[in-house]
């Protein structure tokens, strides 16, 4: 028996907030797709629309985006666990790749921080 829209919707009002990111999680794994990709999507028109002088008021997400690592790699691996759910390779792996995104679609206080971590372990950050 399939679930109508509603039925799922109730079902998700009366998830734990634990449950639901791992339901989150499962769907991601599933489907091949991230969550966070949607936000950042979303953001950028909006940023677009407008004049020069306007966009950047409107602005409501932002993107912290690691450009480079700079002489303290561990630190700038423990700095980006901090700040992102990901594990010890995976946070290897995006400092490796810098520059690289660490964090997407983030509110301008968090982007702020994230930037403030980064740096205090000796990377090369930019908030775009």
């Amino acid at each position: 028996m399939a679930l109508s829209k509603e039925d799922l919707i109730e079902e998700i009002k009366g998830m734990s907030v634990l449950d639901l990111a791992d339901v989150v999680k499962a769907l991601e794994e599933e489907f091949g797709v991230s969550a966070a990709a949607p936000v950042a999507v979303a953001a950028a028109p909006s940023a677009a629309g407008g004049d020069a002088g306007g966009a950047a008021e409107e602005k409501d997400a932002f993107d912290v985006v690691l450009k480079d690592v700079g002489g303290k790699k561990i630190a700038v691996i423990k700095a980006v666990r901090e700040i992102t759910p990901l594990g010890l390779k995976e946070a290897k792996d995006l400092v490796e790749a810098a520059p690289k995104a660490v964090v997407e679609g983030a509110s301008k206080e968090d982007a702020e921080t994230a930037k403030a971590k980064l740096e205090e372990a000796g990377a090369t950050v930019e908030i775009s």
